[in-house]
């Protein structure tokens, strides 16, 4: 007789993987023990045959549960004479374990768990929180390892007889499924209106998080749902509370609901995303490849920005109201991804605006009190549950550019699975991450950690939340705080005032600076696992190490080091930040840099506008020739920007990337013309001379092309200049790969455009794929070089 005693790591907890093992042991014949160690792993103890326990092995790794994802299996096995276990069970989970392991992320409902929905005969029928081994919560309920329900929010939920009997029938898929509910035991679904005396209440009672007093009007379980129906039918806003955080929710066919959701949320611009009942649905508002219905589809249920096409909708009750997206040719579509939101569509026929439930420039609240005081005047009723949220999380943003899927937000239904490095060292390395789409992230042992997508970090209460997610994380994976800290090298970012702060409080040893756009490029290398490559990093803004903006820069980069050798020519910002969220001030310096004499001329000609009186494009000139606050930029956005000002599609930013954004949609309908852009020179190297393609841009318009056909001339030409830099460098330097990353690579014609030019060179091109190209994936790449450059101290030293 053989004794083996076998440690498994990767997805193997919540994931019904004890109850996988307990049946394949039993059909083997085997004795012994499975239980969740405290560092996501599991161990077990198995006692017969060789040939059973070299059977169970192989099972472990080749039949997996649907949502496990085995890393690793060690085995130490000895022959022995007695035999210490009479039979095969679950014991208790122990709280041991190295850390790094790994809880699957938040899944949408499997077909088994609706069918039992909808089955008029199952005890389910109807149950909003539904779930089993395969689907439903993870990461926003779990507190800590191991995962029990004793860890969860779902300890507040004491199972009644009938959930029991499921929990503890090995045959059953909610065998030890940890979220088990149903309409007698689990969470309860409530819909009220708020009222002048309602009370915010947010302490917990008894581990639930308790309905605020006073709402008006309320209805309970379905006749909740009914209710929200009945509201959402009638053009008012309601609030839904969902698994990792909450929506505002109104009719999206209905211009008028639409409309006054934009006036009481303070958001005029900023696009909605909208959830549809099913794949048909989306098909009659949107155009949909096959790899855009894939991603749509997927257990993660992200939301997917699609082609929108309003001609395509025959049926009016599905046509988008033009407020949706406004200016925009894509709109942000999800599918329906817990019980909740089934049970709506079955009383509701047209698609929803979901768009997450926070004032602007506020994290979302998540308790049912504040959740209420923060939106009472903005929604006409709340749908809420009394399940609390551990961890919030945001919808994920998938794109599909050139052909691939892009992850423009990693969140709900990717966190917190890791994403492994092993290109580099796994030294453990706590990286921060930048201050906007903020995301920070952990490395152990060759896999990276990544929080759900924060929002921007720029307020007090946003970096507490920050804090509070990267504490979350480290109790998920059962890390501690690692002894090195990597931040970006802006000296003004909250993120890296957060990284000096916990050298200073002891948390870690040491902080290390990376420069912003060596982040982005060692994002890719890692993902991709290259030691060098010409990287194209393109974005909004990153501080540079001369102190000046950059963004549009030609790399060559390692994980340890890197060199600017191309890009776009710096110019001038007039106002600093105020630049940014006015396009019109860098037309202004774009053409001053090139024709200072003539600028109110052009401006005035081409309707550029501006905030103030008119005045202001003087005052502008006037501070372009002082130099009072005028850094020096080489942002791509910024380019995009000035070629909005210019054909008045943005006059103001009011959300980030919005100027671009409108470009691009604009360019949509047009077709790029032919023209030559010169290349300049500065500080020695070869850059696009962005003055005086913006100049040709002028002469376009003046000549009487179209809007739409300057709008693609511009992307063309960026993309076109940009590319054959980078080919140029890598041709010269021995590179084979050209990498693209940052937030212009989410430019569908950008990004396609420039892959032709590398390709057709016979360079390859890489992007990322596993982490966002934006400042989401910005500590993936702080990590990698921090820990190449930690590596490579230690051997020198």
């Amino acid at each position: 007789m053989e004794r083996a005693t076998v440690r498994v790591t990767g997805v193997v907890q919540s994931v019904g993987f004890r109850p996988f093992v307990y049946r394949r042991a039993l059909a083997h014949e085997l004795r012994g023990t499975v239980h969740n160690r405290g560092g996501a792993g599991v161990r077990i103890e198995l006692e017969g045959s060789n040939e059973s326990i070299d059977a169970m092995l192989d099972d472990l790794q080749e039949e997996p549960p649907p949502l496990a994802s085995v890393d690793a299996v060690s085995v130490d096995r000895d022959r022995v004479s007695e035999a210490v276990y009479d039979r095969f069970e679950i014991v208790d989970s122990s709280a041991s374990g190295d850390g790094g392991g790994t809880i699957p992320p938040d899944t949408a409902i499997c077909a088994a768990c609706l069918e039992d929905v909808r089955d008029p005969d199952s005890r389910y029928q109807g149950y909003w929180a539904t779930a089993c081994l395969n689907c439903g919560p993870r990461f926003t309920v779990i507190e800590s390892l191991p995962y029990d329900r004793s860890a969860t929010s779902m300890a507040a939920f004491p199972m009644c007889e009938a959930c029991r009997e499921e929990y503890e029938e090995p045959t059953d898929r909610r065998y030890h499924a940890q979220s088990i509910a149903c309409p007698d035991c689990g969470p309860r679904l409530r819909y009220g209106e708020a009222s002048a005396d309602t009370h915010p209440t947010s302490d917990a009672e008894n581990g639930r998080d308790p309905f605020p007093g006073r709402l008006e009007n309320t209805a309970d379980g379905t006749a909740a749902i009914e209710r929200a129906a009945t509201a959402l039918g009638r053009g008012e806003t309601v609030v839904l509370k969902g698994i990792g955080g909450a929506h505002l929710a109104c009719d999206a066919t209905n211009a008028a609901a639409v409309a006054r959701l934009r006036e009481r949320i303070g958001r005029p611009e900023k696009p909605f995303a909208v959830m549809a009942p099913n794949v048909a649905a989306v098909e009659a508002f949107a155009s949909l490849a096959a790899r855009e219905q894939e991603a749509l589809e997927s257990p993660g249920r992200p939301i997917v920005l699609l082609e929108h096409d309003p001609s395509q909708a025959e049926d009016e009750g599905l046509r988008l109201a033009t407020g949706v997206a406004p200016g925009l040719y894509t709109v942000g579509t999800m599918l329906p991804y817990s019980g909740l939101h089934y049970r709506l569509f079955e009383a509701v026929d047209t698609p929803l605006v979901l768009t997450s439930a926070n004032r602007p420039g506020t994290p979302m609240r998540t308790a049912n009190g504040p959740l209420v005081a923060s939106l009472g005047a903005v929604a006409d009723g709340f749908v809420l549950h009394d399940r609390r949220i551990v961890a919030r999380c945001d919808d994920s943003l998938v794109r599909v550019v050139d052909g691939s899927r892009r992850l423009l937000r990693r969140s709900r239904g990717f966190t917190p699975t890791p994403v492994s490095i092993d290109s580099v060292p796994s030294t453990p390395i706590l990286g921060a991450g930048a201050d906007r789409d903020a995301a920070a992230g952990v490395l152990h042992a060759g896999d990276c950690y990544l929080t759900q997508y924060l929002g921007d970090i720029d307020d007090s209460e946003s970096l507490a939340s920050f804090e509070s997610a990267v504490d979350h994380l480290l109790d998920v994976t059962g890390l501690e705080y690692p002894p090195i800290v990597a931040h970006d090298a802006h000296p003004a970012f909250e993120t890296t005032e957060y990284a000096r702060r916990l050298v200073t409080d002891g948390l870690t040893e040491r902080s290390v600076a990376v420069q912003h756009h060596h982040a982005h490029a060692a994002s890719v290398l890692a993902e991709h696992d290259l030691e060098r490559a010409v990287a194209l990093t393109l974005d909004g803004l990153g501080y540079g190490p001369d102190g000046t903006l950059w963004g549009g820069e030609v790399l060559d980069a390692s994980l340890a080091d890197f060199e600017r050798v191309g890009g776009l020519a710096p110019v001038p910002m007039p106002g600093g930040d105020r630049a940014t969220r006015y396009p019109g001030r860098m037309a202004a310096a774009l053409l001053y840099t090139r024709e200072s004499d003539r600028v109110v001329d052009h401006l005035d000609r081409h309707d550029v506008s501006f905030p103030g009186d008119d005045t202001e494009p003087d005052d502008v000139v006037r501070q372009l020739e002082s130099g009072d606050n005028v850094p020096l930029t080489s942002s791509t956005g910024r380019v995009l920007d000035a070629v909005a000002a210019l054909l008045d599609v943005c006059d103001e930013r009011r959300y980030e990337g919005e100027p671009a954004m409108k470009v691009e949609a604009l360019a949509a309908d047009g077709k790029p013309i032919a023209i030559d852009v010169p290349t300049a020179r500065a500080d020695g190297r070869p850059v696009v001379d962005t003055p005086a393609l913006f100049a040709d841009l002028v002469g376009l318009r003046e000549a009487g092309h179209s809007r739409a056909a300057v709008a693609a001339t511009a992307q063309d030409v960026l993309a076109r200049e940009l590319a054959d830099l980078a080919v140029n460098v890598a041709t010269a330097r021995g590179r084979e790969t050209v990498a693209l990353t940052g937030g212009v690579a989410y430019n569908d014609h950008i990004a396609t455009r420039i892959r032709e030019r590398v390709t057709s060179a016979g360079l390859r091109l890489v992007a990322n794929e596993r982490v966002p190209a934006g400042d989401g994936g910005i500590a993936y790449g702080q990590l990698t070089v921090a820990a190449t450059r930690a590596s490579r101290d230690q051997e020198s030293s």
